[in-house]
């Protein structure tokens, strides 16, 4: 008989087997819009059209509220401010990074008056969708989430810019370390509120990207003394609640799994193979005490046929005793037809079998 997904995700953080394993992978917009154009309804939840499993995420308002405003649009592109107060330009039809202009926070100083803006209420919280949606997403098995929003990556990507913080790292770890716990407070609030409502949640999760090809942005040390602390609270405080805990960490994180594991991580995604991640090698060393979450060449999707190879190749040895989950080591993109994505799914649903 199939199982939930909740069944089936509390199998793999408990390190034993299921039906099969658990799918969590994302495609980008532009191959929505091709996976439509190709024969799937348009109000069709994609996770459901493909019997993939059902996973649920909830997030709350943490920032400093700035008005989100569009200030120039064009057939090709938009260039909005964003709620925290981020200047980017969006292509419309093409799947990309956004282009960041410029950033409200540039400065301590100017951290330091954004920030008398953040303060947790109770009107961050979509009440109305937890109202009308969590039913049905308890009985209907799906496993919720709780996305957390702090960390190295979204405040170099979203609210401040990669050379101010790669800089500040250096030159000022108190400000950086400050913006980091004042998000994760502020986040934590939000979910004890909604906590207090009877709402529960499954696992935690959040992006902190902290690595590129081959090496991480900071060394080991560096995060030990200044993010691994905040990282440690998060999970500590997933714990607390009965919750697990799993990181999502772009680029060649090997270095750090160590000290993942030291402050209880329960799982990590994507384990980026093109960045250097050896997939095998860390089930090997780590796969007793964390659930991996990824680890196929997502550079494979141009070659079926060697996508097909790196599945069969990969997943026998990832799944055994549980603590898998599967997807590439990034996202769908989309050159990945309707059919081509259905028969990768057939084959990971046959090889992920128990």
């Amino acid at each position: 008989m199939a199982m939930t997904s909740r069944e089936r995700f509390s199998r793999m953080f408990s390190h034993t087997d299921a039906d099969r394993v658990p799918i969590l992978d994302s495609p980008w917009g532009t191959t929505l819009e091709r996976w439509r154009r190709e024969g799937m309804p348009a109000d069709a939840n994609w996770q459901r059209y493909f019997d993939l499993d059902w996973v649920v995420a909830v997030g709350a308002d943490n920032g400093p509220r700035f008005e989100h405003r569009t200030l120039e649009e064009t057939d090709e592109y938009t260039v909005v401010e964003t709620s925290w107060g981020a200047k980017l330009k969006n292509w419309k039809h093409i799947a990309s990074t956004p282009d960041f202009i410029d950033f409200r926070i540039h400065s301590a100083d100017a951290w330091r008056e954004i920030k008398k803006r953040i303060t947790p209420s109770r009107d961050r919280v979509d009440w109305a969708r937890l109202k009308k949606d969590y039913p049905a997403w308890r009985q209907g098995g799906a496993w919720i989430e709780a996305s957390l929003w702090f960390g190295f990556d979204v405040t170099h990507s979203w609210m401040v810019g990669t050379e101010r913080v790669l800089m500040a790292l250096v030159e000022d770890p108190e400000w950086l370390m400050d913006m980091w716990n004042t998000q994760l407070d502020t986040h934590i609030a939000l979910f004890e509120m909604m906590l207090a409502e009877g709402y529960t949640f499954d696992c935690v999760v959040w992006p902190d990207d902290l690595g590129y090809k081959g090496h991480t942005f900071m060394s080991p040390a560096m995060y030990r003394e200044l993010l691994k602390p905040v990282h440690g609270r998060a999970i500590e405080w997933a714990h607390r609640h009965g919750m697990k805990a799993r990181l999502h960490s772009c680029g060649d994180i090997r270095t750090l799994i160590g000290d993942f594991t030291d402050i209880g991580l329960d799982a990590l995604n994507p384990l980026e193979v093109k960045a250097g991640v050896d997939t095998l090698e860390v089930k090997r060393r780590h796969g007793d005490k964390l659930v991996l979450h990824g680890g196929m060449n997502a550079v494979l999707w141009d070659s079926l046929d060697a996508m097909e190879q790196e599945i069969r190749t990969k997943l026998p040895e990832l799944k055994k005793n549980g603590g898998y989950i599967w997807s590439t080591d990034h996202s769908i993109p989309d050159n990945v037809s309707l059919e081509d994505f259905r028969r990768i799914i057939g084959i990971v649903k046959d090889v992920g079998a128990y």
